[in-house]
Order: structure tokens, then C-alpha cells, then sequence
């Protein structure tokens, strides 16, 4: 290891000179379910148990760009996520939450501008003007098509979308991450751990370099770019991921983008325990699997994290479940003693080979995306799916033959089934659901609605930055489907080869 310190370039061994010596880590837990008031309650509810951040879950209809009451969303509203369609649901979902001092991050992609307008007009109408309020969009749609499939529009106009959000927030919001480049799905899908650095940070490279294309100074919005990151159980090949991740980045921003604000040069990051690690067999496992996960994100120097919870593999969690996972950070934080060093693995010659090794192999990959034309080709040629779908069928392989041991899954099995108490979807509150969007809509001037619309349409069809008419649609009661199928109509739909 070289002389090299926290909080200097290439920040291998943090972005901040004290790391958590100032403060911890923001402690998220991701929650969203049924409803809005339900969603809400669990809200108040990690906000009085510790949790310093909050983290929005979607159901898949709003993910969509589909209303509750569309006949797509059918059998999904409340399931994944909690429903949002309307103003009205999202200033339900945030009753009583001081948006003026929460910081609230947004798992939320194609449908990503809907939301963070009526995010901002339920600030408003609390009284909290949009440049004080403190949270990330993910806003990262080139992950859809490579692992989630949650896309609506074809890419170049998904990217158009990301970058008026950049430009837009950059004026407006200016303490609002615009992007939370997501590795994390990518590394759900199977990939291994070079391939999420790769793979993620090209991603990244194709955003830059729309924002740039779009005639934005790089230091105008660089700053407030984030990344999600996956901590899967390869305990030091997990830290040592996260220490290239920031090499890599600030190599990426001051060699092919000349940023020259420090701030650009950050790879500020999310960090979220492994799903695909948890068993729904023997699940107080995941409990372990969780903390050791946990604790190599902060090893490795995240700014946020998020907890699974043990009963995640076999449904949404539990209020005692969610609270066990974030006491599972608390207790990290504050009995370890880990926050008192910087990198407190850093030389150690078998973590700092992997950094290296993860560092150069990730670059070899991302050459590799340059040379097919960068990202976007390289998702649209199918390569970057492919390249996950191999690593994913060699793991399932090891999985299978035994090689690589799952306690309580292929080894030190039990017979006996476990009895556990799990979350369940309320079915009469996604009646509710669709009752108040029936009302919503039967309430509201349907002219101003429409003149909205129509604004909102010459606006895609134009060059125009497109936050402004769909804020302007959120003041005047248009549905987040109604937005949505407005752009479908300007900008088609993507269809996968």
C-alpha cells in the first residue's frame, strides 16, 4: 500500500479524511408495502427505532408507469412495493415525515421525473422548498435492460429523461443526488464482483458522457452522482471491491471527463446486503449471512447501507424483522469499535491484491464495452446479458454439485419445517387504493389535466428539458400513468430482441 490517505485521490481509502470518526454511515432500510398509509406507519416506525435515512420500495405498477387501476396492474398493487399513483399517495405516504430534515432515497428508474415531481410538490405544499431537500432518485434506467427489465422507453429517450433530471436538479435541487448508479441489481442477476464494477461504471461512463453530449459542465453535476452496490458473502473480495470501486471512478472522472472539482471525482456509495444470499430455508442464517455482508460494506467504506432482513427470501419483512436488521448496523456502529480506524484493513497484502486485481479487471471489461461502441451498444447487442448469464449458471453449478456449500441449503440440512410469521399483503387496502384513485380523479379539474398533457407532449417532441411540464402535470392532478402514456406516445416503447 502506498502513502496514499482517506479523503485524497484516488480515494482507495475513502472519500472523507475521518471517515465514520465524524459520523456513521446513513442507515437505511428499504421499505415500501400494501398501501401508503401502511407504507407510512412502517416509516415512523424505523424512524423512531434509529433508522437515519429513508428508502422508498415501489410496487411494480408505479416502477411501470402504470395506475393502480390499470388492467397491467392487476394482481401487483401493493405486492412489490407501495402503489403510487397520484399526488394524494405520495403525500399520504410521507404524512407526518419532516422532508425538510429526512433524507429519502427513491428505488424508482423509468418513472423516475413522475416521481420526484410529486416528491417535490408534497415538499411544497409542506412548506419545504425543493433546494433544501436532501435524498437520490435512482434514476438509473441502463440497469433495466440489463437485469431488472422495469424500462418503458428505448434508451437514447430513457437517457434524454436522466439527463433533464441532472440539468433540472442542478438549478432547482441543488442537495439531491440526480442518479444512484446501481450495481446492485447487476450483481443480483449473477454477476460476479469485477463484472458489477465493469458493468456499473460503464453505465456511469454512457450518463457522463450524455450530460457532457447535452452541453452540461461536468462539475456541474458530477458532484451529486451516487452508486448501489451489492455486499455479497466473499467477505475481503467484497471489501476490497468497494476500495477499487472509488479508484476506479476517480480514474474514470479526472482522466476521461477532466473533472476538476474534487467532489466529481467521489464515487459516493449505497451499499445493500445480498437478497440472492438469503435462504428461505433455516432463515435466522440469514441473520449471519446479513451481518457479515453488513460489516464488509462498512470495512469497505459506504456512506448508506441497508439491511436485508432474515425473512426476506420467503416474503416482504416484518416490523420485527426490519427492526433486527437495522439493529444489526446499530450494534456494527456502535459496540465494534470499526468506525474508530480509517480502513482499518487497508495493507493487508491479501485485500490490497484483490483491489488491485478487481481494479485491472474491471478495466479490462470496460475497454471491452468502449470497443463494442460503449454501454447502450453493448446492452442492445445482448453482451452485457450474456456475460451475466454465464457467471450466474457457473455459480447455480457450483451451488448445485455442492462445491460451493449453503448452510441449511445443500449442507447441514434439516427435515422438520420451520413455522414463521410472515408479512402479508391486506387485500382491503388495495381496494382502498383503487377507491381513493377513483375519487382522486372524479375530483379534479380534468381540463387543466389535459392542457397539462398536451404541454407535456410538445415538450418531448421538442429539445425542451422536460422536469418543468411534468412538475407542471403533478400541480395539476395528472396521474403518474397518464404521464407515462403521454411519453409512450412521443417516444415508443422498448422491446427486447
Amino acid at each position: 500500500m502506498s502513502s496514499e490517505k482517506a479523503g485524497q485521490y484516488p480515494f482507495t481509502r475513502g472519500i472523507y479524511p475521518n471517515m465514520y470518526r465524524d459520523r456513521p454511515w446513513t442507515m437505511r432500510q428499504y421499505a415500501g408495502f400494501t398501501s401508503a398509509e401502511k407504507s407510512n406507519k412502517r416509516y415512523r416506525y424505523l424512524l423512531a427505532q434509529g433508522v437515519t435515512g429513508l428508502s422508498v420500495a415501489f410496487d411494480l405498477p408505479t416502477q411501470m408507469g402504470y395506475d393502480s387501476d390499470h388492467a397491467m396492474a392487476h394482481g401487483e398493487v401493493g405486492r412489490v412495493g407501495v402503489p403510487i399513483a397520484t399526488v394524494e399517495d405520495m403525500d399520504t405516504l410521507l404524512k407526518d415525515i419532516p422532508l425538510g430534515e429526512v433524507s429519502t432515497s427513491m428505488t424508482i428508474n423509468a418513472t423516475a421525473a413522475i416521481l420526484l415531481a410529486f416528491y417535490t410538490m408534497v415538499a411544497e405544499n409542506k412548506g419545504v422548498n425543493a433546494n433544501s431537500l436532501r435524498g437520490t432518485v435512482q434514476n438509473d434506467i441502463l440497469k433495466e435492460y440489463i437485469s431488472r427489465g422495469t424500462h418503458i422507453f428505448p434508451p437514447e429517450q430513457s437517457l434524454r429523461i436522466v439527463t433533464d433530471i441532472f440539468e433540472y436538479c442542478h438549478h432547482q435541487m441543488p442537495k439531491w443526488n440526480t442518479i444512484s448508479i446501481s450495481g446492485y441489481h447487476i450483481r443480483e442477476a449473477g454477476a460476479t464482483a469485477a463484472q458489477e464494477l465493469a458493468f456499473t461504471f460503464s453505465n456511469g461512463i454512457a450518463y457522463v458522457q450524455a450530460a457532457t453530449d447535452r452541453g452540461l459542465d461536468v462539475d456541474d453535476f458530477a458532484p451529486r452522482i451516487s452508486f448501489f452496490f451489492n455486499a455479497q458473502m466473499d467477505f475481503f473480495e467484497e471489501i476490497a471491491k468497494f476500495r477499487a470501486a472509488r479508484r476506479i471512478w476517480a480514474k474514470i472522472m479526472k482522466k476521461r471527463f477532466k473533472a476538476k472539482d474534487e467532489k466529481s471525482l467521489m464515487c459516493r456509495f449505497h451499499v445493500q446486503t445480498a437478497g440472492s444470499s438469503l435462504a428461505a430455508q433455516q432463515i435466522d442464517n440469514n441473520v449471519v449471512r446479513t451481518a457479515f455482508e453488513a460489516l464488509s460494506a462498512v470495512l469497505g467504506g459506504t456512506q448508506s447501507l441497508h439491511t436485508n432482513a432474515r425473512d426476506e427470501a420467503l416474503s416482504l419483512p416484518t416490523e420485527a424483522s426490519a427492526q433486527l436488521a437495522l439493529r444489526t448496523q446499530q450494534v456494527i456502529a456502535h459496540e465494534t469499535g470499526i468506525t474508530n480506524a480509517l480502513d482499518p484493513v487497508g495493507g493487508s497484502w491479501y485485500v490490497e491484491k484483490i483491489t488491485d486485481l478487481l481494479e485491472e479487471e474491471a478495466f479490462e471489461m470496460i475497454k471491452k464495452i468502449d470497443d463494442l461502441g460503449g454501454s447502450v451498444s453493448a446492452i442492445k447487442s445482448g453482451y452485457i446479458q450474456d456475460e451475466i448469464a454465464r457467471s450466474a449458471y457457473e455459480h447455480q453449478k457450483k451451488v448445485d454439485s455442492g462445491e460451493q456449500v449453503v448452510v441449511g441449503l445443500n449442507r447441514y440440512k434439516r427435515g422438520e419445517p420451520e413455522q414463521i410469521d410472515l408479512q402479508e399483503i391486506d387485500q382491503a387496502a388495495v381496494t382502498q387504493q383503487l377507491e381513493r384513485l377513483a375519487r382522486f380523479k372524479e375530483n379534479r379539474d380534468d381540463s387543466n389535466a389535459e392542457k397539462s398533457l398536451s404541454e407535456m407532449q410538445k415538450a418531448a417532441e421538442s429539445n425542451n428539458n422536460l422536469m418543468p411540464f411534468i412538475i407542471d402535470c403533478a400541480k395539476n392532478n395528472c396521474t403518474l400513468g397518464e404521464i407515462s402514456h403521454t411519453l409512450k406516445e412521443v417516444f415508443g416503447e422498448y422491446k427486447p430482441a
